[in-house]
């Protein structure tokens, strides 16, 4: 077995060193962090992964995503330990490439056979392929159609009760209070304020707050995005604020969506916004988005995050970074280049299990020529690059005649995507993995699916439905927040605060966030930031979030407003027993375990009923605090 090796740039944390160009063949640790943009940005190489043993199936434990608690011991790395170690635990399961080894000749192979041709027209469905990256790292888990709790209620504060009667068939270490549920799922992190709000309103008031951002106001988040003025521009005025090619736009919006996870009142809306982010993705800095990355946050994702799929889709394929990104300048009728079309099918909508081949993919791309930018950044249709003639995608046909037709002819192919039946299950069973665990319930998916094609594309129904369902409320725990959603909880449920300097704050946390290994709009490739516990397993990304958690207990963030550890625990406690309890259920929410509470008590030399006189336990608290964060409380969601 050779060494496990990993590179010594600290930004690429996780990541197996390459010998000749390639992974070692026989590795078999965990899978790779995402690799880490560096500016300035070098050529895109295809993503390698090992290739990994098959294990059979997980435990139950593992499927859920959840880590495993492990023995009790008395120093600080095995304090670590027996708090879980947050996502470090969670295994990798196998996910082998996809062949065709096994598979009964179809009628496309026998004609392939006969004539020569049409082999490549096999969908990558029959060729074997898995739906989507993330089922790739979920590959054996299957379905879990059995949660413990299923159907639909009238409202979801009646859902929240019916699945509070029912047996979790995956029991998480995680309270189910159903409160601090639906925080955890549908904001970045609970903080106290959160918790009095939603307690105050009620669950179903609540929801429909936050599903109606516009009447939401938002005075915390508007103060900080005056650090980052051009997150709000058109490309005309950032054309006349910063030099051309300048990254400065770019740069700034990758700061504010740190800045709005953390301080939004809006949470839910950000949710949405980082999740079709990722759907619709487009890196954030990349080569030709100087000036169209972010109108196109503004006008595409922002603008429709809570509207109809339909409006979104067509509007990014009317959307210069996106023509930019996926290389639909560079397609025309003469030199078709296929890239926007087959991500168009593949990534945002139908998927892979929509049964779509190669010529549908050349033809999707036909019907995309014509669609570029202009030098000034914005959005062009020029007839004369578009490829006229009869096209047709999966169900979809037309004659496609005339050029000057052609964006019309367009848009009518990506409403039709938006609306079929397999985009509305792919869409519908993100969501689900998004808000409810990796591999969800397949009679969820399905209800999604339903409410979103009867409801012409709109995601409010869905989210509706999808909360007032009793899968959502039974999966307490059943998702492990990835090293972003980590950082930013850590910030909120710790309380920190805009601060003197925003500027240089909002930079450091950026930068942090990159050896986290998941700057915000980071992922280079088009498929956006995995969802799944398994893609994240890495012992060098959950160091930097350990360091992080220190960082914001010790108030290491200069430019913020840090509180101090010892305001913590603001109640008294008279023994060592009952104050951790308190601290614990100040950053998690909850108590531990007693097995677990003792593991600290003895990290810090203490017995359960040594007496408290000081509140900041002689100084050891800010060490303390952060352990309660590393534990498996804080790491799951």
């Amino acid at each position: 077995m050779p060494e496990r090796l990993f590179s010594d740039d600290p930004s690429s944390a996780g990541v197996p060193k390459k010998v000749k160009g390639e992974y070692f063949s026989d590795y078999t640790g965990e899978f790779p962090m995402p690799r880490v943009l560096q500016e300035p940005r070098p050529e895109p190489e295809p993503p390698v992964e090992p290739r990994r043993k098959a294990t059979g199936p997980a435990p139950a434990w593992l499927r859920t995503g959840r880590p495993a608690l492990h023995e009790l011991t008395r120093n600080r790395r095995q304090a670590l330990l027996a708090l879980g170690g947050g996502a470090v635990a969670l295994g990798g399961l196998g996910s082998g490439a996809a062949a065709m080894l096994g598979r009964p000749p179809t009628t496309e192979d026998e004609e392939f056979v006969k004539t020569g041709e049409g082999g490549g027209n096999i969908s990558p469905r029959d060729a074997g392929s898995f739906s989507n990256r993330d089922s790739s790292y979920t590959s054996g888990q299957g379905d879990l159609n059995d949660l413990g709790a299923a159907g639909l209620a009238d409202t979801p504060s009646a859902a929240a009760v019916a699945a509070m009667r029912a047996t979790p068939r995956f029991p998480s270490p995680l309270n189910r209070d159903p409160v601090l549920h639906l925080l955890r799922r549908c904001t970045f992190g609970p903080t106290l304020a959160d918790v009095a709000a939603v307690k105050q309103a009620g669950i179903d008031a609540w929801l429909d707050q936050q599903l109606d951002p516009a009447n939401l106001p938002d005075p915390v988040g508007d103060a900080v995005l005056k650090t980052t003025p051009t997150v709000t521009m058109t490309t005309q005025q950032i054309r006349t604020t910063v030099k051309e090619n300048d990254g400065q736009a770019m740069q700034e919006l990758c700061r504010a969506a740190i800045a709005r996870q953390v301080w939004s009142s809006r949470q839910l809306f950000e949710v949405m916004v980082d999740f079709w982010n990722n759907h619709l993705n487009i890196t954030s800095p990349f080569d030709g988005g100087w000036d169209t990355r972010v109108p196109y946050d503004v006008t595409v994702i922002r603008k429709h995050a809570l509207g109809k799929f339909s409006d979104m889709l067509i509007a990014s394929a009317r959307d210069p970074a996106m023509m930019r990104y996926l290389d639909n300048t560079s397609s025309d009728k003469r030199n078709v280049n296929e890239n926007y079309g087959r991500e168009l099918l593949e990534l945002h909508t139908v998927g892979i299990d929509g049964g779509y081949n190669e010529k549908d993919v050349r033809n999707s791309a036909y019907l995309m020529t014509g669609r570029t930018a202009a030098r000034d950044g914005t959005f062009r249709y020029e007839q004369g690059k578009h490829w006229t003639g009869a096209v047709k995608v999966l169900g979809f046909q037309h004659a496609n005649k005339s050029a000057k037709d052609g964006l019309a002819v367009g848009d009518a192919y990506l409403l039709y995507l938006a609306s079929h039946p397999s985009t509305a299950r792919y869409i519908a069973r993100k969501l689900a993995v998004r808000f409810v665990c990796d591999t969800p319930p397949q009679a969820l998916v399905d209800r999604l699916a339903k409410t979103y094609q009867e409801s012409g594309t709109a995601i409010i129904p869905v989210l509706k439905v999808l909360f007032r369902s009793l899968e959502f409320w039974i999966a307490s725990g059943l998702k492990t927040r990835r090293p972003l959603e980590n950082f930013v909880a850590t910030a909120r449920v710790v309380g920190t605060q805009p601060g003197p300097d925003m500027k240089k704050a909002l930079d450091d946390l950026y930068n942090f966030t990159r050896k986290l290994g998941q700057p915000p709009l980071g992922w280079e490739p088009p498929d956006g930031y995995p969802d799944v516990a398994t893609a994240w397993s890495s012992a060098a990304g959950m160091l930097e979030t350990w360091n992080a958690h220190r960082a914001f207990v010790q108030g290491q963030w200069k430019g913020l407003s840090n509180p101090k550890a010892d305001t913590l625990v603001a109640q008294p406690a008279a023994t060592m027993a009952t104050y951790l309890d308190v601290l614990c259920n100040r950053l998690v929410f909850q108590p531990m375990q007693p097995a677990e509470r003792d593991a600290l008590i003895k990290f810090l030399g203490a017995k359960p009923d040594t007496r408290i006189t000081d509140p900041n336990l002689g100084g050891k608290l800010p060490n303390l605090a952060p352990l309660v964060l590393d534990s498996v409380y804080h790491a799951l969601r």
